[in-house]
């Protein structure tokens, strides 16, 4: 939908790729759906979703035994998006460094968007 040709929506580094995969194996899943829902206090939040089914709609990015699925409506929010997976002394998850994004909440849940993505 909103592709470049030979160009990915998204980037998935060695590490999402390989925790993604693992997610993957368990019980059977298609992949990984991302996309974005209004909520937070920043206005928007990423989700994932385990996908059992691929949706003839979707975007879908392969990074070796990863996939990723991209939601028809969070592409054009998502496009150029790094998906990074990391893990610290208190926590460990995936991340999202989406160009974008023009603002984020303290706790890195809530997002807000260029406005003009949103222009006609």
């Amino acid at each position: 939908m909103f592709a470049i040709p030979g160009k990915q929506a998204v980037t998935i580094t060695p590490k999402a790729a390989a925790q993604i995969a693992r997610l993957m194996e368990k019980d059977g899943h298609q992949g990984l759906r991302i996309g974005v829902k209004k909520g937070g206090c920043a206005g928007m939040e990423y989700t994932m979703d385990y996908v059992t089914e691929i949706d003839p709609l979707d975007e879908v990015v392969e990074e070796g035994a990863a996939r990723v699925m991209i939601a028809p409506m969070a592409q054009m929010f998502l496009f150029g998006t790094e998906i990074d997976y990391e893990t610290s002394l208190l926590e460990s998850g995936f991340k999202f460094r989406n160009p974008n994004v023009t603002e984020a909440c303290g706790c890195g849940e809530s997002i807000k968007f260029d406005a003009t993505l949103f222009a006609s």
